[in-house]
């Protein structure tokens, strides 16, 4: 996207991690109020504050969270991302922002990266390629987040004098993303093969959560009620507000 759109992720790193702490911040206080169990606050706040659905398949694991929890999780984070698509282009038109800033807006506070590219595309052609931009810098952000609770899951462990395993906790897909970008940076990949394995791994990731689904209690994620949802609408606001107030303070928009 050339020059000016790689300048976009690094000038967006200011918005995305305000928003970011903002999200775990409203996370932990309204699930602490509403009383919700701490994997499921983890799960939604990491979800509504990173990257949706790959957030919350790649922390809980790391919090050892119950199946339930996990498909509750993405049901709540699935919701919004389907009202996002429809509201935040009306929003956005409504507010009278730019591309750029409708981009950047749609970047932070949409929770999963496709509804962020269906949101920006259907706003204009250039906020699409903003908010792509931001998003995938958003993304990335999934890495040293997932070390945090990993480091924070030892810690508790040894607190309270629980065996600890190391290899059980540790974010793998970490080490092996790792491995598999440097081995594409290269270029020894042909592209054909690079093609193929982007359609695996969507695939898989459907396959992954078409499991999760499947595995799920629903008697049990209704005894819970409505408070996650309620969690989750709390947080995407306050994430989305704070990215809309940051800008406004910025004169971006």
């Amino acid at each position: 996207m050339g020059k000016k759109y790689n300048q976009t992720g690094i000038s967006s790193l200011g918005v995305t991690l305000i928003t970011i702490s903002v999200a775990f911040f409203i996370a932990f206080l309204v699930g602490k109020w509403l009383k919700i169990p701490s994997n499921l606050k983890i799960l939604v706040g990491v979800g509504t504050a990173i990257c949706g659905g790959s957030a919350i398949a790649a922390v809980s694991p790391i919090i050892e969270a119950e199946e339930d929890e996990v498909a509750l999780s993405i049901s709540t984070i699935f919701l919004f991302n389907v009202i996002a698509v429809f509201l935040f282009p009306f929003l956005g038109h409504l507010l009278h922002l730019s591309d750029a800033g409708f981009g950047l807006w749609a970047g932070t506070a949409i929770n999963d990266t496709s509804s962020v590219v269906a949101a920006g595309y259907s706003y204009s052609e250039t906020a699409g390629d903003y908010a792509t931009i931001v998003k995938l810098t958003r993304a990335t952000l999934i890495i040293p987040v997932s070390l945090l609770i990993a480091g924070i899951q030892i810690y508790k462990k040894k607190q309270s004098s629980e065996k600890v395993s190391i290899k059980q906790i540790f974010p793998w897909f970490i080490l092996w993303f790792l491995v598999a970008s440097m081995i594409s940076s290269t270029g020894v990949l042909p592209a054909g093969f690079i093609a193929a394995t982007k359609t695996a791994s969507l695939f898989m990731i459907a396959m992954a959560l078409g499991a999760i689904g499947l595995t799920a209690n629903f008697k049990e994620m209704i005894k819970t009620g409505p408070k996650p949802i309620l969690l989750g609408l709390i947080t995407w606001f306050f994430g989305a507000a704070s990215s809309l107030l940051v800008q406004l303070l910025q004169g971006q928009l």
